[in-house]
């Protein structure tokens, strides 16, 4: 049984470790980070969790199988390679779209953003199955 301080700690931790795995996500195409070191963080934030309330607590909190994160990442990384194909250019050609304009400053996303979100699922995915098979082992 963990201590009453490790499971009051990870409360706190928990959300600021996956609050940070996201800033590395978002930041990752222009600054180091991007989908593997955030999905990296994220998966420390889960293997905490799991030490502090078990393996059965992490499945209900994340509600998916992990192993269908790797299928959805795989997907999304395909579909983000592909865009450049259906534009008439290469395989893995970064696309841009503006998506809304706020204090004079557009909101862009790409695809390179979506290739990194499906690699931090799949990363993600892949952490969470090895260290969910670890501990009910």
């Amino acid at each position: 049984m963990p201590s009453l301080i490790l499971r009051t700690a990870t409360r706190l931790l928990v959300s600021m470790i996956l609050v940070f795995s996201v800033y590395l996500l978002l930041r990752g195409h222009n600054a180091p980070g991007g989908g593997f070191a955030g999905a990296l963080v994220a998966g420390t934030g889960f293997a905490l969790y799991i030490m502090a309330e078990g393996s059965t607590s992490v499945r209900r909190a994340i509600r998916i199988d992990p192993r269908r994160l790797i299928v959805f990442g795989m997907g999304l990384a395909l579909v983000s390679g592909l865009a450049g194909i259906f534009a008439g250019r290469p395989f893995l050609t970064g696309l841009w779209w503006t998506i809304a304009e706020i204090n004079g400053k557009e909101i862009v996303v790409g695809t390179p953003l979506f290739f990194d979100i499906g690699v931090f699922a799949i990363v993600l995915g892949m952490i969470l199955t090895l260290i969910l098979a670890l501990e009910e082992n």
